[in-house]
């Protein structure tokens, strides 16, 4: 990854240069995020470039040895932390990381788990972790610059693992540099956050993503536009609209078959879709839970004729515009808790069949409301 690589963000890209550029690079750096907006993408080729041989002005140069290692992420001076599963070290995990990142630009937690098929393992950076980046970083740097450690996550730094580093954030070796990529820095320890220097990543412009999904990908201007609205700034939400498209198309004919169903509380057909439904199986049944959620929220901001707060496409605000008027300040609440608990029965493996009957059964109820 390098500077001319990551979407927008040129604040931030100038600010990383300057920092090198003035030589008053901070020892411990917290990359602040939501997800999808190009933090560690950020963090990646800042570290590129401070190793790199021959820096250019704005990026590094690609040709070096270092750069040739960068490619492959296996320069022995930059190291990476991030969660994983079964108790085990980031190294145990290194070829599946590099195989991933250099991949999937703009990865979530949700699809690194998915990659490493972790099922429903909770991931985590265990508290061992900390003995094996102390350990690195106690050796000399392979190639006589910067020794880099990135720790991807840190939220997810056991309590112990944390304490253990506190030290070394404050006080680290001879350049020796971390760069904390977070998504939650509200739920870092205190400690964590007064030794680092912040920086804040906004969100991508609209105009930026929709210029990546035209030019990358080759959709066209104003589909291109829409989709980048829906994104919200999210990239990889922006990429996952794309390869959904045909799932998207099943899940709102599936949201508008309940919809019509239970307001014409017709059950013998809403059992008939449950069992289409739970024939999915259960990923897609969560994907089409999380839709109906966004699909009941967009229809109640509907009404509000703000179009800036919607975020659908044609075919879903054509529905939207005659339906919007059943989701409404009596019933939006529980809808939505409705769905969370479907999702949440889901996650637990309940019957499917039996989680979706209950579901539009109760459904009746509210869309009368």
């Amino acid at each position: 990854m390098y500077f001319k690589d990551i979407i927008g963000q040129e604040k931030i890209k100038n600010e990383l240069l300057l920092q090198v550029h003035e030589g008053r690079i901070p020892h411990t750096q917290l990359f602040c995020s939501s997800e999808g907006v190009g933090a560690y993408e950020l963090a990646l080729a800042y570290a590129r470039y401070l190793n790199c041989d021959n820096p250019q002005a704005s990026d590094a140069c690609g040709k070096c040895p270092s750069c040739v290692k960068m490619n492959k992420l296996v320069h022995p001076d930059v190291h990476f932390v991030f969660p994983v599963i079964k108790s085990k070290l980031s190294d145990d995990y290194l070829p599946e990381w590099r195989d991933f990142v250099l991949t999937t630009p703009y990865f979530t937690l949700d699809q690194w788990l998915n990659h490493i098929h972790a099922e429903n393992a909770q991931a985590i950076i265990y508290a061992k972790e900390s003995e094996a980046i102390l350990k690195k970083l106690s050796l000399k740097s392979s190639e006589g610059k910067y020794k880099i450690t990135l720790i991807w996550l840190p939220e997810k730094m056991n309590s112990v693992c944390a304490n253990k580093l506190l030290k070394i954030f404050e006080e680290p070796p001879h350049q020796t540099l971390f760069f904390l990529i977070s998504e939650q820095p509200e739920s870092l320890l205190s400690t964590i956050l007064s030794r680092t220097q912040r920086i804040d990543i906004p969100l991508l412009k609209s105009q930026e993503i929709a210029r990546y999904l035209n030019e990358q990908y080759g959709v066209q201007a104003s589909l291109s536009q829409t989709i980048a609205h829906m994104s919200n700034g999210n990239l990889n939400k922006a990429l996952s609209e794309i390869q959904l498209n045909e799932d998207k198309a099943l899940f709102l004919k599936l949201f508008i078959d309940i919809m019509r169903l239970a307001y014409a509380r017709r059950v013998k057909e809403i059992k008939q879709w449950s069992e289409e439904v739970a024939a999915l199986g259960r990923e897609r049944q969560k994907q089409l839970l999380t839709y109906c959620q966004h699909m009941v929220r967009e229809n109640f901001i509907y009404n509000f004729k703000k179009p800036n707060l919607n975020y659908m496409n044609q075919e879903e605000e054509r529905f939207s515009s005659n339906f919007s008027p059943f989701i409404n300040e009596y019933n939006v609440y529980t809808i939505m808790e409705e769905l969370s608990l479907a999702q949440q029965h889901i996650e637990q493996n309940v019957n499917a069949k039996m989680v979706f009957f209950d579901f539009a059964l109760k459904l009746i109820v509210q869309i009368k409301q």
